[in-house]
């Protein structure tokens, strides 16, 4: 599948304020000749669709984000009946992964299901037996059998319960820092299986394989379930690059391609300028297999913060993918279609993305 994609987030972006907002946003992508919407299912502890599976954990008031529940809104289901219309492939993206919160998230809600995630003893811990964090997140025990079947079931509700293409897992799922794993349970798994202690040392690469090992094997049971479901279904992941994605956050990206475990891969090749972006994609390319290279549409940064990129240097980046074997890609995120008047979806649309948009235009699809 050539992926024309886009990533839809409640941060930084108006687009989920409100049914209209989603609605028009999404005609605008097809128009455009995008083909595949990922929105944001899962983050800052809370999901945007009703979820079962938390009410059943947390108590009704963590059925949905507060905000969609006091406008008694479902935002998932509010996507995939305007995508439907419009023939676009939804992908719900679990953007929190095995992270439950943010460090500048502070609110009720937040102390709340913090205090039920202690209770159930699902919090991370380092080797100092603090509570894991890094880069500012704060994270689950994405080794714990417990944990696993919390996320994985949050997954199954989606594809269950909504018309949706797949699901997506992305740096945080599945993932799970290299400083992490120092809890009881997880340690005494490790002596029961190799007679000693973990080492202190969380870059040992023994320690870094077991860990990983576990997260692919959370991975195969989630790719099992999905297409028991429906084969037809897309799991999709959005790692790391992968070298740094190993060391860190234990994804094993290489492994799980090698075991087919992954429908499209979408390694977050995030730099500010074409030439980091070629050093990133040509060090993916080297460890794929020619089998694999079509289930690769690299994540490329479209906007963040006050960076947005060039007209110019995106169209060199799509240029080089399409050179280099490439046939599709996903922005982050949607707001940078819309700067300047729109000036990207206007560059996308006459250049790269023309083909796409004729062809929805021959079906009656876009204005």
């Amino acid at each position: 599948m050539k992926i024309r994609g886009v990533w839809l987030t409640n941060v930084d972006s108006q687009i989920f304020n409100s049914k209209q907002h989603l609605t028009e946003a999404i005609q605008f992508l097809a128009n455009i000749g995008f083909n595949t919407i990922f929105p944001v299912v899962w983050n800052k502890g809370f999901t945007l669709y009703h979820s079962q599976v938390m009410k059943d954990n947390f108590g009704v008031d963590f059925e949905i984000a507060p905000k969609y529940q006091q406008q008694s809104r479902d935002p998932l289901l509010e996507v995939v009946e305007a995508a439907k219309k419009v023939k676009l492939k939804v992908i719900p993206w679990f953007e929190y992964g095995f992270a439950y919160s943010h460090q500048i998230l502070k609110d009720q809600h937040k102390q709340r299901l913090q205090k039920n995630f202690y209770k159930k003893g699902w919090i991370a811990y380092d080797q100092q037996d603090k509570p894991l964090k890094k880069n500012g997140f704060e994270w689950l025990n994405a080794l714990d059998p417990e944990v696993q079947n919390f996320i994985l079931n949050l997954m199954l509700e989606v594809i269950q319960n909504y018309d949706v293409d797949g699901i997506q897992g992305d740096d945080r799922v599945p993932a799970f820092p290299s400083e992490g794993g120092y809890d009881q349970k997880t340690k005494q798994r490790f002596r029961h299986k190799f007679g000693e202690e973990p080492p202190l040392n969380t870059k040992d690469q023994v320690w870094l394989q077991w860990r990983a090992d576990l997260l692919t094997d959370f991975l195969a049971r989630l790719y099992q379930k999905v297409k028991a479901i429906n084969p037809n279904l897309i799991v999709s992941i959005a790692p790391h690059p992968f070298k740094f994605g190993f060391q860190e956050y234990l994804q094993d990206c290489p492994n799980w391609l090698k075991l087919g475990l992954v429908d499209i891969i979408h390694p977050q090749l995030y730099r500010r300028n074409v030439k980091g972006y070629k050093a990133l994609a040509k060090e993916i390319l080297n460890q794929l297999t020619t089998d694999q290279l079509p289930k690769l549409s690299p994540g490329i940064l479209m906007k963040v913060g006050n960076f947005r990129i060039s007209a110019n240097d995106l169209c060199k980046i799509i240029e080089y993918n399409r050179q280099s074997g490439i046939q599709g890609e996903v922005f982050f995120f949607y707001e940078g279609l819309r700067e300047n008047n729109s000036e990207l979806a206007r560059i996308l649309l006459k250049n790269n993305y023309r083909e796409a948009s004729l062809i929805l235009k021959e079906q009656g699809l876009s204005d």
